[in-house]
């Protein structure tokens, strides 16, 4: 679960839900008000034709103030039909919105002088609000008498028009909202990045933190809120490196005080086994056995601190070819053939010339260990990305995959039967090959004959 992409998902949802209720209601809103303005304007324009039929009454015959309403509220001829949408009329003579309005006018005894809505059905002549429906379309109607002469005008709008317009006008007040509203969840996003961007900064170091160089994080930096949780975390590391110290020296400590007895052990069983070797040789392997065991766990203890690791230029394909002919006498005492395929001819690296060796040794010698009498032991070498690879492989009983984490592990003996290693040979390879970068794993064999092959990575480190 990522705390970032929740923040950013509730964050935008609780925007993108408040930005659609402000736009829902301010589209509500503006229909309400702007149709208040509409209806304002229809009273108004309802007034204006009451002040003109009132100004004409005195002067006009009924016959005369209908022709003269005729002519001043009629639409000219040649106005613009349904569908153009030129909303000039030609020559500036007027608006084609002129067509949606409509007016009438009635004397005292509801004689009409003027119709220009023609409604459908008959309205009562009752002042204020109303709708009717003409030629097709829907109306908004103001009707009012006026008291000094009793003629009663009316005054139309289209509902359609009215609509248009609300809407038009409601769409453009909320449609800054909607095109923000992408822009402010895409900043709400960038805004969290930034946020968090002080924690992956403290990741960064322990994330290439290894066991030998172990140090505390920089409070300096540290957000305010999670302060206390890196003051646990490096007082966590500071109980694990103490611990980690404490170890590694119980382990050199205790493989170098058993250097001696082992030694002076070994020695004694030597002039007892002159007199009579059947009886002490097993004694004698079991004590060569305790000694190297003594041997890998100091070699362990130096590889996990780190100790006198100073990268070098050197030459892998030296290296490897040195390692195999080092073990050529244990192969020979099995009858195995041991061999080499390096295409390369000089694989370059910055490493430990020591480590590296002893790398090899540790591998070639567990291949002749667990290989049948009379086989071989393959090794080959190749340019593989920003490095190169080994592969040693061999033809003993191999390893199932589901137990190759456990034969990578400290004491990791799958077979008690076989070999007569303690399980650090391969747990101290991977530790080298980690040491330099590079990575430690078990195969299969590629030609799907029994057997084993561990492959070694190891980086090309320019050397400066």
């Amino acid at each position: 679960m990522s705390l970032t992409r929740t923040l950013i998902a509730l964050v935008a949802s609780t925007v993108m839900l408040i930005a659609a209720i402000a736009a829902g209601w301010s589209y509500i809103e503006s229909n309400h008000e702007l149709e208040e303005l509409f209806d304002a304007e229809l009273a108004q324009s309802t007034r204006i034709i009451q002040g003109l039929v009132h100004h004409l009454a005195s002067t006009q015959s009924p016959d005369q103030l209908a022709g003269t309403l005729q002519e001043t509220l009629q639409l000219p001829e040649g106005a613009l039909e349904e569908g153009d949408y030129n909303e000039i009329l030609p020559n500036g003579t007027g608006h084609k919105y002129e067509k949606k309005l409509a007016f009438e006018v009635w004397t005292p005894d509801g004689s009409p002088l003027l119709d220009t809505l023609a409604a459908n059905d008959d309205l009562a002549l009752n002042p204020g609000y109303a709708r009717a429906e003409a030629t097709g379309f829907q109306w908004r109607t103001f009707t009012l008498q006026d008291p000094q002469t009793g003629y009663w005008i009316r005054t139309a709008q289209r509902e359609d028009i009215r609509q248009e317009l609300s809407q038009e006008l409601a769409m453009g007040n909320i449609l800054p909202l909607l095109i923000a509203l992408p822009l402010l969840v895409v900043a709400v996003a960038i805004a969290i990045q930034l946020g968090f961007r002080p924690l992956r900064k403290l990741e960064q170091p322990v994330r290439h933190m290894a066991p030998e160089r172990i140090h505390p994080l920089d409070t300096h930096h540290a957000p305010r809120e999670v302060s206390g949780l890196v003051m646990a975390v490096n007082g966590l590391l500071e109980r694990l490196d103490d611990a980690l110290e404490r170890e590694r020296r119980f382990s050199a400590d205790a493989a170098h005080e058993l250097r001696t007895p082992l030694t002076a052990l070994r020695l004694n069983l030597e002039k007892l086994e002159s007199s009579d070797p059947e009886k002490f040789r097993e004694l004698t392997a079991a004590v060569d056995r305790m000694g190297h065991l003594v041997e890998q766990m100091l070699l362990l203890s130096r590889v996990d601190a780190g100790v006198g690791f100073s990268p070098e230029y050197v030459n892998l394909s030296d290296i490897v070819a040195q390692s195999i002919a080092d073990v050529s006498p244990l192969a020979l005492r099995k009858g195995i053939e041991p061999s080499l395929e390096d295409p390369t001819g000089q694989a370059m690296i910055s490493g430990q010339e020591a480590l590296i060796s002893t790398l090899m040794r540790s591998l070639l010698a567990n291949a002749i260990q667990y290989s049948p009498e009379g086989t071989r032991v393959d090794t080959h070498l190749e340019a593989e990305g920003d490095g190169f690879s080994i592969r040693i492989c061999d033809q003993g009983p191999g390893i199932p995959i589901s137990q190759h984490e456990k034969a990578l592990g400290r004491f990791g003996r799958l077979d008690q039967r076989l070999g007569s290693g303690a399980g650090l040979g391969l747990a101290i390879s991977r530790r080298i090959a980690e040491l330099h970068g590079g990575e430690l794993t078990l195969e299969d064999r590629p030609d799907g004959h029994p057997g084993l092959c561990v492959r070694i990575w190891l980086p090309e480190q320019p050397f400066k």
